[in-house]
């Protein structure tokens, strides 16, 4: 009996040997061994998980052999059951080759309010845990992990915060994308390489935004009215400034304050764009779409305040806003655009491209963020969604958004370039109708006047435009003296051409009948009334006999000098005002010698870079210079309108002999 307990316990001994030499294997799993780490690996097993908040857990000599396991790569929620600690602490014994240099940590969206220690040594927080202040979390940090926390062993202790929000989510606390042990230099490496395939296709669009901005404002300073440039100049500068506030975020874990940020920046976004559509569309917003426009941009606000007030940046939380952002950019605006093209605006066809692309990415989003509601259906939704939103091609991500971004403004170039294509030719006909009333302005205006027995005649003319609205004629009349006329059509460019070639035609067809002054400018305003479209014309028509005897009649006209002094004339209405004025006729001699100076309104409202203008007493002035030289004061004065000036004077000689 002795002898079969003695064998026995041998049995009993070697049998508790064998578990031990099992066991410790098992134990050795517990630790990530990076003694051989080449790149950058995330850490996912071998973490113990306590509930509660200890600061004793941070010693790399804490026991924590008790703690539960854990795996990050996956939920939390299973391993803590129906508990939900507001603190928990989670542990990783690393083995690393003693001497090993340049390790380092690589933290990304753990949580709004963490702590990580390096064998107790904290070497990065974010926010505070208690009491708690919840911060920004969506930079990738690198942090050094101390050498002397190097020497064979380093135990790693993540102390995390969870507000009752962050349970709600699928995944709360640690993931194991959160956390990346490498060498610094490969980790920062790593940063770069990610953030650049994650954000290069928007940040393309980004910069082709602002591109296209600079082009619509220019357009719109040089077009105000079309409303549709400017809405893209801010709808396109608004989306530049992402670009900043985008790498800010990748770079800063900031406050969570800054979250509101967010709200203008989304809002003005969302109007502007909407604006540009409709404005394309030349569809005027009525009144439901103004108050779903507001409604909108209020649940936008709202959805960003109510982020920040629960401390929480999980995206299924503004399904209002994005359902309404959906109904107008996936449904309103989609339907507007067909509506357009088939009433036959080629420009709303081509915006229907990239609006069926933003109305399936739309109903998209939305849809996927009702199904996050279904926790059954969490995987199999952020799976659809990440091939809809954040498809891998490469190195790079794409979203359907990026897609329809860029097409939306190569949709919008293409439109801008089709419209300056019609402009130009527009502008090619114009000119062409511009010369051609040019060359017909320089027959009906003459360079030169006949001349007339007894009166030197000198004019000048200097158009403000291509083609002006001043018109003169200097006629021989039948007793021997001179008929002058001198007018100016109100407006300028092409209508006011075709106003002057029907005003020297009716001169010319009247001075026939008559060549008394007042009777003539009546009969000239009884054929422009109605045919002005709201516009009118002055004039001044002066008959001198051979003998000097002159008579003026005016129809709003500048009163003429004779030798330096204003002839004072009675005041009458334009041409083609009213029909029945009466015009008076104004009657003086012209002595031999002397001379009668004819202006338009084009040499008194000569402005110079002061703001001044030449006046009436500087053009009464000069007015007994050559009609060359008060046209070239005026010009060099300051040219704003069309400058005309005829003068008569009387030669000695020949006057003596009439």
């Amino acid at each position: 009996m002795v002898w079969f307990a003695a064998r026995q316990h041998v049995w009993l001994l070697m049998i508790a040997c064998l578990l031990e030499c099992l066991a410790a294997p098992l134990a050795a799993a517990q630790s990530f061994d990076a003694t051989g780490l080449r790149q950058p690996t995330y850490l996912q097993k071998g973490w113990r998980i306590q509930a509660g908040d200890d600061p004793r857990f941070a010693l790399p000599g804490y026991d924590d052999s008790q703690w539960g396991t854990f795996d990050a790569g996956n939920s939390l929620r299973d391993a803590m059951g129906e508990s939900r600690p507001e603190v928990v602490w989670y542990r990783l014994h690393i083995k690393v080759a003693p001497g090993q240099q340049g390790l380092a940590l690589e933290e990304w969206n753990l949580a709004q309010a963490f702590e990580i220690y390096a064998d107790g040594v904290k070497i990065l927080q974010c926010g505070k845990v208690a009491p708690f202040v919840p911060s920004g979390c969506g930079a990738r940090l690198v942090t050094p992990i101390p050498q002397a926390a190097q020497a064979g062993n380093v135990v790693l202790a993540l102390r995390v915060r969870l507000a009752p929000e962050d349970w709600m989510d699928r995944n709360p606390g640690l993931f194991y994308t959160n956390l990346a042990l490498g060498q610094e230099q490969g980790l920062q490496e790593h940063i770069w390489l990610t953030e650049i395939g994650s954000r290069a296709a928007a940040q393309i669009n980004h910069l082709f935004d602002l591109g296209l901005a600079l082009v619509a404002l220019a357009l719109y300073l040089s077009q105000r009215d079309r409303r549709e440039y400017l809405w893209l100049f801010i709808l396109g500068l608004d989306l530049f400034l992402y670009l900043p506030w985008t790498i800010f975020r990748d770079l800063v874990n900031f406050p969570v304050v800054w979250r509101l940020i967010d709200a203008p920046l989304q809002v003005v976004s969302f109007v502007a764009f909407l604006m540009v559509y409709l404005s394309f569309l030349r569809v005027r917003p009525t009144w439901w779409m103004r108050v779903c426009i507001w409604l909108a941009a209020v649940t936008i606000v709202a959805d960003v305040v109510t982020l920040y007030a629960l401390h929480h940046n999980v995206q299924k939380f503004d399904l209002g806003a994005n359902f309404l952002i959906a109904f107008f950019e996936g449904g309103v605006i989609l339907i507007l655009c067909f509506m357009e093209w088939r009433k036959g605006n080629g420009e709303a066809g081509i915006l229907l491209i990239p609006t069926l692309i933003y109305s399936f990415a739309e109903y998209a989003a939305v849809t996927v963020r009702a199904l996050l509601f279904i926790p059954s259906l969490y995987d199999r939704v952020n799976h659809i969604s990440e091939l809809i939103f954040s498809h891998q091609f490469g190195p790079f991500t794409v979203s359907i958004y990026d897609i329809g971004n860029l097409l939306f403004l190569l949709t919008l170039t293409i439109i801008i370039v089709l419209r300056s294509t019609q402009s130009s030719r527009q502008q090619a006909l114009l000119e062409g109708e511009l010369a051609a009333a040019a060359e017909v302005q320089q027959v009906i205006v003459p360079e030169q006047v006949e001349k007339v027995p007894g009166f030197k005649v000198e004019t000048a003319y200097i158009p403000a435009q291509q083609v002006g609205g001043d018109f003169f004629q200097v006629l021989p009349a039948k007793d021997g003296g001179l008929l002058l006329v001198v007018g100016d059509v109100a407006g300028k460019g092409l209508p006011a051409a075709m106003l002057v070639s029907v005003m020297v035609g009716a001169v010319r067809g009247v001075a026939v009948y008559t060549q008394e002054p007042a009777e003539l400018l009546a009969n000239l305003n009884e054929r422009l009334v109605g045919r002005t479209h709201g516009g009118f014309s002055t004039a001044l028509v002066a008959h001198i006999a051979a003998d000097g005897m002159c008579r003026v009649a005016n129809a709003g006209h500048l009163s003429p000098y004779m030798d330096g002094r204003e002839v004072a004339l009675p005041g009458a209405l334009p041409l083609g005002l009213v029909s029945g004025v009466v015009y008076e006729t104004t009657q003086f001699s012209v002595p031999p010698g002397s001379r009668l100076t004819l202006y338009s309104d084009g040499v008194v409202e000569a402005m110079n870079a002061k703001r001044e203008l030449l006046g009436f007493e500087r053009a009464r002035a000069i007015s007994t210079d050559a009609a060359s030289a008060i046209a070239e004061t005026a010009r060099s004065f300051g040219q704003q309108d069309d400058i005309t000036v005829i003068t008569v004077e009387r030669v000695g000689s020949i006057a003596a002999a009439a």
